[in-house]
C-alpha cells in the first residue's frame, strides 16, 4: 500500500458515494448481554439497552481468506479501496430515537454520504463518512453518521509517561486492561491486531502498547455522560484525539463546555471528546 494519494484513485474512490446496503437482523438478547459485560454495564438488557446498544449488532462478517494483514477485513466491498495503509473509526455523531426491542426484526440501512482528501504536516489523509440508518417497524431507532479515516503508516507513537494530576470533581478513573480489550474486539467481531497482538502493535504499526478501542471508549463516555444526566441521551458525538493504551489510566470527566465530556490519557492528554444532548 502506498502512502500517497494519487488523484485518480481519489477520483476513483469518489465514485462509492451515495453507495447503499442494507441488512436484516433479529436482535438477539444474548449478543447484546455479552456487549453489555464487555461495557461494564447492566446485564439486564431487556430492562434497559446499554450504552450505544446498537454496536452489539450488525457485524461485519467475512471469511478468514478476506482478513488483510492488520486484522480488518480487505479493501473494497461496501467501503471503497483506500490505498493508504492505517484506517480508525475517528468519529461518530449519533441521534437516538425508540429504544431496541431485542427479539425483533431490525433493519440497518448503510449510505456512504462522501470520500474527501486532505493534506497536512501529518500526511495524506482521506476521510469516508457512512450513514447507518438502524429501524424497526419502519421507525428510526439510531442515526449514525460515521467518520473513518485512513492515513500513512507514519512514524512510532511515543511512550505515554503518566502525571501527576490533581482529580476532578465527580471524574470517574478507568484503567482498560488486555482482557478488557479482548473481550469488547469479540462482542464487536473486531479483529484489528492493534487491540490484542502487542509484537504487531508495537513492531508494525508502532504504539507502546495495546490500543484502547475508539468505540469502546466511546461507550464508556456515553455512560459516563448518562449517569451525569440523569436521562437517556438523544444525541452523542464523539472524536478521537489521540490513542490510548492498556493498563494506564483514563480519566472520564466533564469538559470545559456544558454538554461536553472527555477521555483523558494519564499524561493529561484528551484522547476523546464528546457532546451530548440528554
Amino acid at each position: 500500500m502506498t502512502d500517497t494519494v494519487d488523484p485518480a484513485d481519489l477520483q476513483a474512490w469518489s465514485a462509492w458515494i451515495g453507495k447503499v446496503e442494507t441488512v436484516d437482523e433479529t436482535l438477539d438478547p444474548q449478543a447484546l448481554r455479552r456487549f453489555a459485560a464487555a461495557v461494564g454495564a447492566d446485564l439486564e438488557v431487556e430492562r434497559v439497552n446499554p450504552p450505544l446498544a446498537h454496536w452489539a449488532f450488525f457485524l461485519p462478517v467475512v471469511p478468514g481468506s478476506e482478513i488483510g494483514p492488520d486484522g480488518h477485513p480487505k479493501r473494497g466491498g461496501f467501503l471503497p479501496p483506500v490505498s493508504l495503509p492505517r484506517r480508525m473509526f475517528a468519529a461518530a455523531d449519533m441521534e437516538f430515537g425508540a429504544r431496541l426491542r431485542l427479539g425483533q426484526p431490525a433493519r440497518m440501512t448503510s449510505t456512504v454520504m462522501d470520500v474527501r482528501h486532505r493534506s497536512g504536516r501529518s500526511g495524506d489523509l482521506v476521510f469516508v463518512e457512512v450513514e447507518r440508518v438502524i429501524a424497526q417497524g419502519g421507525e428510526p431507532c439510531v442515526i449514525e453518521r460515521q467518520t473513518i479515516v485512513y492515513r500513512g503508516e507514519g512514524g512510532p507513537t511515543p511512550p505515554v509517561t503518566p502525571v501527576e494530576a490533581a482529580g476532578a470533581e465527580g471524574e470517574l478513573i478507568w484503567t482498560p486492561g488486555p482482557v478488557d480489550l479482548f473481550r469488547f474486539s469479540a462482542v464487536t467481531f473486531n479483529s484489528h491486531r492493534i487491540h490484542y497482538d502487542l509484537p504487531y502493535a508495537q513492531q508494525e504499526e508502532g504504539y507502546p502498547g495495546l490500543v484502547v478501542h475508539g468505540p469502546f471508549t466511546a461507550a464508556r463516555l456515553y455512560a459516563f455522560a448518562e449517569a451525569r444526566a440523569g436521562r437517556r441521551l438523544k444525541r452523542f458525538a464523539f472524536r478521537a484525539q489521540a490513542p490510548m493504551f492498556a493498563g494506564q489510566q483514563i480519566r472520564l470527566r466533564a469538559g470545559e463546555s456544558a454538554g461536553e465530556a472527555q477521555a483523558v490519557r494519564c499524561d493529561g492528554v484528551v484522547g476523546m471528546t464528546a457532546s451530548v444532548e440528554a
